[in-house]
């Protein structure tokens, strides 16, 4: 596939960053390597001169850049999020090298949009927004001194996304790129969890005054699965007819029928 149509496939989201400096270095990086959308939810300071003078020539990145009000509006359209995070997480997708998981990012990339994901310069991503994800991967800095910029983790992502285009491991021969389906975007399967969450409340198998994990694993589990939108379609359906009150009715008999 023509390496510039990946590259205008690839947006990378800056998650509330803090300082207007670092979006303009992000901006830069991305420039050098042919990225060139660059989306930003809630950031402290933007637009801000600071981030103009750091841009140093990419200023039509940040005249383009799109602001949100929530990582779900920033991947808006999005099938596959590779989220960056410097510590190792319980819960959501199991972290990868960093080269694989942009090797995975590329080949969807053949299939439609994608995301680089970066958290706050402070806190990193939020286990919420990690949750958004299908990978999540891990820059593999010196354990004695691990403080990565946010500008600087931009660029070295934004490198070996390139190079994972133009060399050898770009989508040829993937499987991603074989497959017929249309993988499930991020609205859609935030529908499906959403569905989910309201049928488990409705018959009393999830309490959302008392949710512990329950909502995180289950994102974990078909966050592995890759959904395509058929699939989306199909468990849906099943939740829909289980909401009806012959769905319930079929619950109740099957219930008796055990009991007998």
């Amino acid at each position: 596939m023509n390496p510039d149509l990946l590259l205008s496939r690839i947006r990378v989201v800056l998650c509330c960053p803090a300082h207007p400096g670092n979006i303009g270095a992000a901006a830069r990086a991305m420039k050098t390597m042919g990225l060139t959308r660059l989306h930003l939810v809630t950031p402290k300071l933007f637009p801000d001169q600071v981030a103009t003078d750091r841009a140093a020539g990419a200023d039509d990145l940040l005249e383009a850049a799109q602001c949100h009000k929530s990582i779900d509006e920033a991947l808006s359209g999005v099938h596959f999020a590779l989220g960056m995070s410097a510590r190792t997480r319980d819960l959501g997708p199991q972290q990868e090298g960093v080269r694989d998981g942009v090797v995975r990012l590329v080949e969807e990339a053949a299939c439609g949009e994608v995301a680089l994901v970066f958290g706050n310069e402070a806190t990193g991503m939020s286990n919420d927004e990690l949750l958004r994800c299908h990978a999540v991967a891990k820059i593999p800095t010196n354990p004695d001194f691990s403080s990565l910029n946010l500008g600087a983790a931009v660029q070295v992502l934004s490198y070996e996304v390139r190079m994972a285009i133009l060399g050898a491991n770009g989508p040829q021969g993937s499987e991603v790129a074989r497959s017929s389906g249309i993988p499930a975007t991020n609205a859609e399967l935030e529908g499906f969890y959403g569905h989910l969450q309201q049928l488990m409340t409705d018959t009393g198998f999830f309490n959302p005054e008392q949710p512990g994990r329950l909502m995180q694993k289950i994102r974990k589990l078909f966050g592995r699965a890759r959904l395509e939108r058929e699939e989306i379609n199909i468990l849906r359906g099943v939740l829909a007819s289980a909401q009806t009150p012959t769905g319930h009715a079929g619950c109740r008999l099957r219930s008796k029928a055990e009991d007998n």
